[in-house]
């Protein structure tokens, strides 16, 4: 079987010029900033780089813009709590696997903490059962953690559960860490509202939502489309009705809005990716946004 860490590093290229892969570097640095930093030396300023790290003694001393590097001197761990429920097998938006896009956001994250000498672990689970990982700090252990988050959405029979994962954590995570949750468009209820207020007492959250592919087209289909949860087929006669079409819509934009308002309240950032060819520029400015906010 391909690597799926080398697929992630692959489509982490193709989709990024070298430029915007250094600024996902400098925008993921950005959530290292602070306490636990320690100056290591200075390198010519490129883009991406926060204005912020410019040393400007030496900058006009040497008439060319130089940055400073820092050296973490504690590490840091990336937490990935991942749905792996049922509803996870089914289309994104872009009409392509929604598992694979779980992967291309958990893996590039991964890489970069790799990069920047993290380390992460993963929960993972769904309605019957909630697992974790152990820490893991090399391309082998990324490997392990998508190829369990694969093979987990695959053969999961339960429906998905984001609240047991999100409990599991509050209930089992002393240490602090960078939680990204990845999850889909399910409507957020009190009880994942009231584990996020517990998990960002103790956490740093980042949330990700995977858009869902549209149940009913605003176009007639050739192919069946069926719910994974029900195995329900939708009709084809359903498929552009504009009166469904528009009903489906907002009720989707009024969770969506839901979810960004609870989301902002507790100060959680939050990226909505939409396929596979978008995911690492809609990863960029989620850590950009980030970066600003912490100025």
């Amino acid at each position: 079987m391909p690597s799926l860490i080398t697929q992630v590093k692959s489509k982490l290229f193709i989709h990024s010029s070298r430029k915007s892969l250094h600024a996902l570097d400098g925008a993921y640095a950005s959530l290292l900033h602070g306490p636990g930093l320690d100056f290591e030396d200075l390198r010519k300023y490129e883009y991406g780089d926060q204005v912020r790290d410019i040393d400007w003694r030496a900058t006009a001393r040497l008439g060319t813009p130089l940055v400073k590097r820092h050296r973490a001197t504690r590490m840091h761990t990336i937490l990935f709590a991942v749905d792996t429920g049922r509803s996870m097998s089914a289309l994104a938006h872009d009409e392509r696997s929604k598992k694979q896009l779980a992967i291309l956001a958990t893996g590039v994250l991964g890489v970069l903490a790799l990069r920047h000498g993290d380390d992460f672990t993963v929960v993972y689970g769904d309605g019957d059962d909630v697992r974790r990982l152990a820490p893991g700090r090399s391309d082998g252990a990324l490997e392990h953690a998508l190829r369990t988050i694969d093979t987990a959405i695959d053969s999961s029979r339960a429906p998905s559960d984001r609240d047991a994962l999100l409990s599991f954590i509050s209930r089992t995570i002393a240490r602090r860490m960078i939680v990204v949750i990845v999850t889909d468009e399910a409507p957020v209820t009190a009880e994942t509202e009231r584990m996020l207020r517990r998990l960002r007492v103790q956490h740093d959250v980042l949330w990700l939502t995977l858009r869902d592919a549209d149940v009913v087209l605003d176009h007639s289909a050739d192919s069946i489309r069926t719910d994974v949860d029900t195995m329900w087929d939708v009709p084809d006669f359903v498929q552009g009705d504009a009166e469904i079409v528009r009903e489906l819509t907002a009720q989707t934009e009024a969770d969506a809005a839901h979810l960004a308002e609870v989301l902002r309240r507790l100060e959680v950032s939050h990226a909505v990716l939409d396929g596979q060819d978008d995911a690492v520029a809609q990863l960029l400015q989620l850590l950009n946004r980030r970066s600003h906010a912490r100025l």
